[in-house]
């Protein structure tokens, strides 16, 4: 009987909502189209690779216990699969190569965040806003202050410039993950610092790993906090009174193709108020679509197919996107090396900072301070949507789900536009 369930179990997997026999003959069909050279370049060839490796790492990524819990599962081991195979020349350089040329010169990459960008923002619940307002603002303004500080303090011990600590550790683990966050923010710095966006991420991405984790433990250690000292916790509640309720849509194609359009829309928007405005093109995008959602300045079916795309694009080609990210942006041998006891130090002395100013600064305000440090705090400290489920499990608060999301959505916008304001106005 226990073989007969085993069996059952192994042959019920699927990969990318697949039964794996049919995945995995595209994948036998893939790799013989590489070893044969005659995948087509361009959109065709590159985003069937990057859609079967990426699904590949992700679904082997999730299910490795350690990896799983900690440190991001698929999400991290797409990325870094992947310029593992770059490292170790296991994948053709002329797969490589297109890959590449796809992300970068393609504007593959560009597609994906403006569909988030848009989306997140646009698809948020109103009456989410309106409850919580410029109130919930404070712990999540609280906790970047302290994540910065507690950044500086500890970086200048080890010698770590202003620049480094900052900008590469701390507002990277503040940004809610890699699409809206750590990934536009090394084109921002790309534009304004002058490095390639590709040293940038292969730094911002072990900063995010490494956050994931120290948030995931943080959070563990608050629940047990509130359990000890039951004044500091609401028991699952951020404040007496307030609940979110998530609008619940049905799917319409001709809707997602309307969110296509108007995610590109935002994005030319962007760049024309970029050529009198000395700001990042994402940055004046985020303040746009922002206005645009809190003036209700656009019609109800604008919001709701940016969400219906958003969640499209999110759930069919983040892995792709990642395993592009691992090819194209992310160096190993500069991740290696960034690596170091000093590095890891900083890096939880962000988590840390972010737990106790979203906790702090919320209780000003009227919030239960756990509850407060684990939404506000440590939310925007992980790597966005997965996170926030490893979040919220380890401190046995699922039902903050919607309270995480506005963290990492709204408040991963605050972040990336506030690393694009420090970054043209300062240096």
């Amino acid at each position: 009987m226990k073989v007969n369930l085993i069996s059952n179990s192994i042959f019920n997997q699927k990969i990318y909502g697949l039964p794996w026999q049919y995945f995995f003959c595209i994948s036998a069909l893939l790799i013989v189209s590489i070893y044969l050279e005659v995948i087509p370049a361009g959109l065709t060839g590159s985003l069937l690779v990057m859609l079967v490796f990426g699904e590949v790492l992700g679904f082997v990524g999730d299910r490795v216990p350690i990896l799983k819990s900690y440190l991001g599962g698929g999400v991290i081991l797409a990325i870094f699969g992947a310029a593992s195979l770059v490292y170790f020349n296991v994948l053709p350089s002329k797969i490589s190569e297109n890959i590449t040329n796809f992300m970068k010169v393609g504007g593959f990459l560009n597609f994906y965040i403006v569909a988030l960008i848009a989306g997140s923002i646009l698809g948020m619940d109103s009456k989410a806003l309106i409850k919580i307002g410029g109130r919930y603002f404070i712990p999540i303004i609280g906790a970047t202050l302290c994540a910065v500080f507690f950044a500086t303090i500890v970086g200048a011990f080890f010698s770590y410039s202003l620049q480094d600590s900052v900008l590469v550790i701390a507002l990277p683990i503040m940004g809610g993950g890699m699409g809206a966050g750590a990934i536009p923010m090394s084109q921002v710095y790309e534009q304004l610092l002058g490095q390639p966006a590709s040293y940038y991420i292969s730094l911002l991405v072990p900063a995010l790993a490494l956050g994931n984790v120290f948030s995931i433990i943080i959070a563990s250690l608050l629940n047990k906090l509130g359990e000890k000292i039951p004044t500091l916790s609401g028991q699952g509640k951020i404040m007496s009174g307030i609940s979110i309720d998530e609008e619940e849509q049905k799917l319409d194609l001709r809707k997602m193709g309307i969110g296509l359009v108007v995610a590109i829309a935002f994005y030319l928007l962007g760049s024309i108020l970029s050529t009198f405005i000395p700001l990042h093109t994402y940055a004046l995008m985020i303040i746009v679509v922002a206005i645009a959602k809190v003036f209700n300045l656009v019609p109800k079916i604008i919001t709701d197919s940016s969400s219906q795309w958003f969640s499209f694009v999110a759930k069919n080609l983040t892995l792709a996107q990642l395993f592009g990210i691992g090819i194209a942006y992310t160096n190993l041998e500069t991740v290696i090396n960034a690596l170091s006891i000093e590095y890891i130090t900083i890096v939880f002395a962000v988590v840390l900072g972010a737990a106790f100013g979203a906790g702090l600064f919320g209780r000003l305000v009227g919030f239960y301070p756990i509850e407060s440090a684990i939404t506000a705090g440590l939310c925007m400290a992980n790597m966005g949507g997965t996170g926030d489920v490893a979040v919220l499990s380890a401190a046995k608060r699922m039902n903050l789900m919607p309270f995480a999301q506005i963290s990492s959505r709204l408040g991963g916008a605050f972040i990336l536009l506030l690393s694009g304001m420090i970054v043209s106005f300062f240096l």
